[in-house]
């Protein structure tokens, strides 16, 4: 299994745009990835609802975890956009 540890950028956390962006991105890999909060379970991160009501906030330190072909790339795409603020980007990366 794969797993890496970020804090989350977005100034609103994972809800509404960086949501939407995260869950994009994660139904374009080629592995499943979970996303754990602490000691909570981990979550489908191609689900939006889901992400929405985990609650994260920014700064809250997310593991993701994958398994499979191509779980160590899915893993360190969906990473480093959780890293970034997605509220202060443009619409590029819609």
């Amino acid at each position: 299994m794969v797993e890496r540890t970020v804090v989350v950028g977005s100034t609103s956390g994972l809800h509404a745009r960086p949501a939407k962006l995260l869950v994009n991105a994660a139904k374009e890999q080629p592995a499943a990835v979970r996303l754990r909060v602490g000691d909570r379970p981990a979550i489908d991160t191609r689900s939006i609802l889901a992400v929405l009501t985990a609650r994260v906030k920014q700064g809250t330190e997310v593991t993701l975890e994958a398994e499979g072909d191509g779980a160590e790339a899915a893993v360190a795409a969906l990473a480093d956009l959780i890293a970034r603020n997605l509220d202060e980007e443009g619409d590029e990366d819609e």
